[in-house]
């Protein structure tokens, strides 16, 4: 940062100030002294116009008012920013709150203690409550209305300042002696805050000031010291927090009278003397940062400094000095660059702990924000950055990043120096320490030749990164391998500054050395000596002098090149130039001449050729860019107002007086005249400019001459094109062109009726708009092709924009079709892109992007539409499994003859398997129509529940889905089966080949014999424990009884369990006996649980004899009216056909039809199991008896052709 001195302004009567304080939000700035004087001031605000033009702030004044109310020396003011609030209090104990109302301070409030004097007063950090410190310990703490919260009085003590925590919980009191105690927002005392920068402090001593940033605009960096304390003795402690047990300490070597942070925390201003004699004393400003580095000093003239305050943007400070108020500017050492058209800046902000780092474009005003945490400094060189940050808050390790233009990260550097100075050229980044300096080689992709990539790896062995400590001699030959170790070794004369060209690097030196590097070897070439230690460097363009910008702002030249002087003979290199300006606080050399830079000297821009100045313009703005006679300035503090919307009208572009004195001479003398000054000036943008001139009054020769002295070729072609019309208005039409007078050209062009040169004229303009318009407005017939390739090209700019819906119109009229199924898949109108895809002609080069965009939406039918329409099966089966579509998928692969869907099947089945997803893979097999698969699955759950004696009726509905999917599955058979038979009245054959597949499939797995045997088992199971729950003694002895035949799916101990707990109940103890003498002949049955049994069995019967009692079973049934039995006997054939149980069904039909000969329908089931069986001449006749006793049974004569037929079939085979 850079500080001077700009205004003073008088107290009338001379009266002694004794406090001053600025408010930062409405920029009144009040003063309080002797004789109850107590001022508010207000400076002129800056003009929008003034703004622009980049003139700095004006320090006039506007408004003055003198507040009347106090009798006594005023002592303090302090400001209620968020409340427009002024409290003030003199040496009697007067407090009065002042209030603004139309632009006049009045008093609103008055309070007297009448005991003692207030020593301080602050507000919190939202303007809510103010705590006042009396002299005698008497403290009070109020609330923005005047009412009193709590008080109270700290006996013995002596208060003289007080201080608010950011969040309000804490209050600091200093105390006469010297110490601070701290308090919590009641009241409630809590510790005395530990002072290391008085360890070893002898004599008399005060507290000067406590300030504790707020945090309002953020923080510089996280956990950044925020709470200043500082003593007379110059003693001052910088913590983080009030418990902060390691302080950053400062001993400024003045005896301090105040201090106070800047509006964003990031500078401490620490006022006070210095004893030169014992006459007189010197009035000081030291600035330093929040981690104790000194930035600057300020002499103030007068007797005795007591006061100062900040102005709200940082950019201000004021001084109350005796009966004066001086005024000083602040230039910040802002964090910023330019590259490549594109202003980075740096701010904090109070809602992130990081720095926001933006990137604005200024060519095309848009911007790009990146947040960066604990940003140490940005570099910028060509078309990249650098920036300098800490890689972590515990580890000592730093990073270098470089960036491109638009914030993009392209390769990141960690190194273990920190780096205090950094600079880069087109091809190195150099950062240093204060010790040492390293130098990384960087490579950027564009920039690699195909040489380069092959020599790559070479190089990064050779070491693209390489460190030197600045006591070192380097040579260049190999040395400074990246190697810590030396680098931490401290100097006697520590680095200051550096910066470097493509040609040479120059460090430097506390001392005044400015070492000489050649770049990329990095060897030691010469050593100079200044009188001053650098602050800034800077080189020309072909590293011929060397610019250095001193602490005190001073600016020295020094001659790096052996080169002509003015008088006779040669300037000898390392001699110091005769030019020194003061108060420069910025300086840019010309990229395109040695002998050319500006140079900011306080609010003035001053540009030098050989070292003779022009005259000087006023401005405030940071140079960008210094090239072609023109300097590009950005106004930043403007900027950083409000930093997230930047305003182009902060880029300002100055000419300097060549151009302006060229430019001048052409638009008054002539182009022959101008010429002879250019010659004598002579620099390509002049001859440019020149050239220019002469195009516009189609001095060809000139013109051309010109354009070769500036070597732009393309207007030397420009030129020998225009020779070549013969038309005057053609020639005038093209310069017009040339210049951007696009309008003016083309209203030339159809002046001459050339339609066409317009239209091409807008194409090339890529203006499709009014290619458009003019292409619709022609009388002549338009081209097709060119009307197409507008709309196509409107297409874009709406598509680009992503204004889809504008984008579909034109694209439909341009007949685009690829762009406008993108458009129709932007806006999600699937119905659209549907039926697009159905106007397309098959085999379409754009259906397989159509049907992926299908795909990726996850809607599976009119993917597989649209793969199918452009011949592509396999794509659509992979959609339908991917999509989970397997009953699709299948139907597709047996439809395109496709043998892979099987094995995909199985694949994705056994991956749901290894992840333990039975039931996803019973679904998978399921959709897919695989039922005999699923039911296996199906039957392994229930199998493993059963197992795991679960709920009996969960275990049920397994099995009976199991059952169910079997069923599924012999339909599927039958279904196939009736598929492949071609007369239609062969239905009941195909469903005897469907029961002849069935046998086959039930001879592969067993459980598919009995798919409802565990479905049976746990329904009896379930059944009989309802009846016995039910009471149903009996009808639940009965259900037991059959549970017998299902030992093999349910534990034979609770079978034979439950069968003695019903027959029990029923009091049929025989029964009971036979299931209690099974249980004890289990073998699976543990010793202690079989003795349990035989217990509970001596037990009941030693009271109930097991007598034998007949139950009534299947042959009591038997025994009953004969048609009955028939019927019964008919029921379980069919039962055990069922069962697959063939042999026992067929004696059950023919028992049937023994007790009732007339019953056909046991006829007709026997036929049925023989012809099942093959027995095609048993069947037959077995067919015939049924239609013999009725002769309306239409299944018997259909199942009697099929027989017929199948045993012709097998004559003919030879069966």
């Amino acid at each position: 940062m850079f500080v001077y001195l700009c205004k003073k302004i008088a107290i009338p009567g001379n009266i002694r100030l004794k406090c001053i304080s600025w408010n930062k939000n409405q920029g009144f700035i009040a003063c309080g002294g002797e004789d109850g004087l107590l001022k508010v001031l207000k400076l002129e605000t800056q003009t929008d116009e003034a703004k622009i033009k980049g003139l700095a702030a004006s320090n006039n004044i506007s408004v003055t008012q003198t507040l009347e109310g106090h009798s006594g020396f005023v002592q303090v003011v302090t400001w209620n920013e968020q409340y427009q609030k002024l409290t003030t209090s003199d040496q009697n104990g007067l407090i009065i709150v002042w209030m603004l109302y139309r632009g006049s301070w009045y008093e609103e409030m008055i309070n007297n203690r009448n005991k003692s004097v207030v020593r301080s007063m602050s507000w919190n950090a939202d303007g809510q409550k103010i705590c006042i410190v009396y002299e005698d310990g008497a403290v009070i703490v109020g609330s923005v209305d005047g009412n009193r919260i709590w008080g109270k009085d700290l006996k013995g003590t002596h208060l003289c300042h007080v201080a608010w925590s950011s969040d309000s919980k804490i209050l600091l009191f200093g105390m006469a002696n010297g110490e601070i105690h701290i308090y919590d927002s009641q009241g409630n005392f809590i510790v005395k805050m530990k002072l290391s920068c008085l360890v070893n402090v002898t004599g008399a001593f005060s507290i000067a000031g406590i300030h504790w940033y707020h945090g309002t605009q953020g923080y510089i960096e996280p956990n950044c010291p925020c709470l200043a304390v500082c003593y007379d003795n110059g003693r001052c402690q910088i913590m983080r927090d009030e418990n902060d047990y390691n302080p950053v300490l400062i001993d400024a070597a003045i005896n301090v009278v105040c201090i106070q942070w800047n509006p964003n925390g990031s500078v401490l201003a620490v006022a006070g003397f210095l004893k030169a004699s014992q006459d007189k004393d010197i009035n000081v400003v030291q600035f330093y940062t929040p981690f104790g580095e000194h930035l600057r000093t300020l002499k103030v003239p007068g007797k005795q400094i007591s006061s100062l305050s900040w102005e709200g943007g940082g950019l201000k400070i004021a001084l109350a000095v005796d009966h004066y108020i001086y005024f000083a500017n602040i230039r910040p050492h802002y964090k910023w660059g330019y590259c490549s058209n594109t202003v980075v800046y740096a701010y904090t902000r109070a809602d992130r702990p990081e720095c926001c780092v933006v990137f604005w474009d200024t060519k095309n005003n848009e911007k790009y924000v990146k947040y960066v945490r604990s940003l140490i400094s940005i570099t910028t060189y060509g078309d990249f950055c650098v920036l300098a940050t800490k890689a972590d808050e515990n580890q000592p390790q730093y990073v270098l990043v470089l960036c491109n233009s638009i914030g993009t990260p392209m390769d990141p550097k960690y190194i273990d120096i920190e780096p205090l100075f950094v600079t880069m050229t087109k091809t190195h980044v150099i950062a240093a320490s204060r010790e040492a300096f390293y130098v990384w080689q960087y490579r950027v992709a564009k920039k690699l030749t195909a040489m380069e990539i092959n020599q790559l790896a070479r190089t990064r062995k050779e070491g693209r990164e390489r460190i030197y400590h600045i006591d070192d001699t380097s040579s260049g030959s190999g040395d400074g391998h990246l190697d810590y170790s030396r680098a931490f070794e401290e100097t006697r004369d520590p680095i200051c500054a550096i910066t470097a060209s493509d040609k040479i690097l120059l460090v430097g030196r506390e001392s005044g050395i400015i070492q000489r590097y050649s770049l990329p070897s990095v060897a030691v070439v010469q050593s100079y000596t200044l009188d001053c230690r650098a602050y800034q460097l800077s080189l020309n363009c072909n590293s011929s002098r060397l610019a250095i910008i001193d602490l005190s702002g001073v600016l020295t030249f020094l001659e790096l090149d052996p080169r002509a002087a003015d008088g006779a003979g040669l300037r000898e290199a390392g001699e110091p130039l005769r030019l020194e300006r003061k108060d420069v606080w910025d300086m840019k050399w010309a990229k395109d001449n040695p002998d050319l830079f500006a140079m900011m000297e306080k609010t003035r821009m001053y540009v030098f050729r050989n070292l003779d100045p022009e005259e000087p313009i006023q401005t405030s703005g940071y140079i960008c860019n210094f090239e072609d006679l023109e300097i590009k300035s950005v106004l930043l503090d403007e900027i950083l107002k409000n930093p997230e919307h930047p305003n182009k009208d902060y880029i300002i572009n100055f000419e300097i007086r060549s151009l302006r004195d060229s430019r001048a001479l052409i638009e008054k003398v002539g182009i022959e005249e101008s010429s002879q000054f250019i010659e004598d000036n002579p620099h390509p943008r002049l001859w440019r400019l020149l050239a220019e001139a002469a195009l516009q009054k189609l001095d060809l020769q000139t013109a051309e001459q010109a354009f070769v002295r500036c070597k732009d070729y393309q207007g030397i072609k420009f030129v020998k094109r225009l020779g070549n019309l013969q038309s005057e208005s053609m020639k005038q039409a093209e310069v017009a062109a040339y210049f951007s007078r696009f309008e003016e050209a083309e209203r030339m062009y159809l002046d001459m009726d050339r339609r066409d040169l317009a239209i091409g004229l807008r194409i090339k303009l890529g203006d499709w708009f009014r290619v458009l318009q003019l292409l619709r407005t022609g009388s002549g017939h338009s081209d097709d092709v060119l009307l197409e390739q507008a709309h196509n090209a409107i297409g874009d700019y709406f598509a680009d924009r992503q204004k889809w819906l504008n984008a579909v119109q034109y694209y439909v009229q341009g007949q685009n079709q690829e762009r406008l199924a993108e458009c129709y898949y932007m806006l999600e109108d699937y119905q659209g892109l549907e039926n697009l895809a159905n106007s397309l002609p098959e085999n379409h080069k754009l259906l397989p992007d159509i049907a992926y965009m299908f795909v990726r939406v996850g809607m599976c039918e009119q993917a597989v539409s649209a793969f199918l329409k452009c011949n592509r099966p396999k794509d659509a089966v992979d959609t339908c499994v991917h999509l989970n579509q397997w009953n699709k998928a299948v139907e597709l692969a047996k439809n395109h003859n496709m043998k892979e869907i099987g094995s995909l099947l199985a694949r994705y089945a056994s991956h749901l398997l290894e992840k333990n997803k039975i039931l996803d893979a019973i679904e998978l097999y399921r959709k897919a129509n695989y039922f005999f698969e699923a039911a296996k699955l199906m039957f392994k759950i229930a199998d493993e529940e059963s197992k795991k004696r679960t709920k009996p009726l969960r275990v049920k509905k397994l099995y009976v889905l199991s059952a169910l999917l079997m069923e599924q599955c012999y339909e599927q058979m039958q279904n196939a089966q009736r598929g492949k038979v071609k007369e239609r009245s062969s239905e009941s054959a195909s469903a005897l080949a469907g029961l002849l597949e069935e046998d086959v499939l039930s001879s592969t797995n067993r459980f598919a014999d009995n798919a409802w045997r565990g479905a049976e088992a746990y329904h009896f199971f379930i059944l009989a424990q309802k009846q016995l729950y039910k009471g149903s003694a009996d009808a639940a002895l009965k259900t037991a009884l059959h549970l017998r035949d299902y030992e093999d799916i349910i534990p034979a101990v609770e079978i034979y369990s439950l069968l003695a707990l019903c027959a029990c109940a029923n009091r049929a103890f025989y029964t009971c006996s036979k299931a209690f003498v099974k249980l004890e002949s289990l073998e699976t049955l543990k010793p202690e649980q079989r003795q349990q049994y035989e217990d509970l069995a001596l037990e009941i019967f030693t009271r109930y004899s097991p007598k034998y009692k007949k139950q009534p079973d299947l042959d009591d049934v038997l025994e009953r009216a004969r048609s009955d039995l028939a019927a019964a006997l008919n029921d379980r054939g069919q039962v055990r056909y069922l069962r697959v149980e063939f042999a026992a069904a067929v004696r059950d039909f023919t028992a049937a039809i023994e007790c009732q000969p007339a019953f056909e329908v046991p006829y007709y089931n026997r036929g049925l199991v023989r012809y099942r069986l093959g027995d095609f001449d048993e069947a037959m006749k077995d067919f015939r008896k049924v239609l013999e006793l009725n002769p309306q049974f239409e299944d018997a004569a259909l199942s009697l052709k099929q027989a017929i037929l199948d045993k012709e079939e097998k004559q003919k085979r030879g069966y």
